[in-house]
């Protein structure tokens, strides 16, 4: 037999007189508000305001994590040790060495920063100016020139063809054949004379 808690328990309270005097003798009831464990937790959204309409900010450029995603920039990552060692005798003072240290890191950093604040936009410009002219100079030049080409080679090389097979060929043919013939023969005086040339 499975036992009820008390607490899903409801009370009811029916009361006779206000509802037949309400409704005119017609009998009512009044639903109890559900137990707690069966009650929604969440509360009714209440409607917000209409805001009114913005204008749409123009979205700033923002700047990648990684500048160098490629890595084609890695032999740039110099440090302080890839500079400067000092071997374990003779050492300079601490405060010495922290100071060269600080001084080579800030100098590093400072100078590009100022160089990059002057010339990284010029250079940046330049830069995409060269690509454009590039892209422009492939896609309306290069590009044309090579398909041309590949159109009209084969009709260049069939006439090449025919030229060297009708007149260049026989030529090369009877110029070997008659050079075939020719023999050269020494004698011992000859050669007696060549090999005293070649001693000397």
């Amino acid at each position: 037999m499975m036992m009820v808690s008390d607490d899903c328990l409801v009370e009811c309270k029916i009361d006779d007189d206000d509802s037949d005097a309400d409704n005119g003798g017609e009998e009512q009831i009044n639903t109890p508000p559900p137990p707690p464990e069966f009650a929604s937790k969440a509360a009714t959204p209440v409607p917000k305001p209409p805001t009114p309409p913005t204008a749409p900010a123009t979205p700033l450029p923002t700047c990648p994590v990684n500048r160098d995603p490629y890595g084609i920039n890695q032999h740039l990552k110099v440090e302080v040790s890839d500079v400067l060692a000092e071997p374990v005798t003779p050492r300079s003072i601490d405060q010495v060495w922290l100071y060269s240290v600080v001084g080579f890191e800030r100098a590093r950093i400072w100078t590009y920063r100022c160089l990059s604040l002057l010339l990284a936009v010029p250079l940046a410009l330049l830069c995409g100016i060269s690509l454009a002219i590039l892209a422009c100079l492939h896609v309306w030049f290069v590009v044309p020139c090579v398909q041309l080409s590949n159109t009209f080679l084969p009709c260049l090389r069939s006439l090449c063809m025919c030229t060297v097979n009708t007149f260049i060929s026989p030529f090369c043919t009877s110029l070997a054949l008659c050079c075939s013939q020719i023999a050269i023969s020494l004698s011992n005086k000859d050669w007696h004379q060549m090999k005293d040339k070649e001693n000397v």
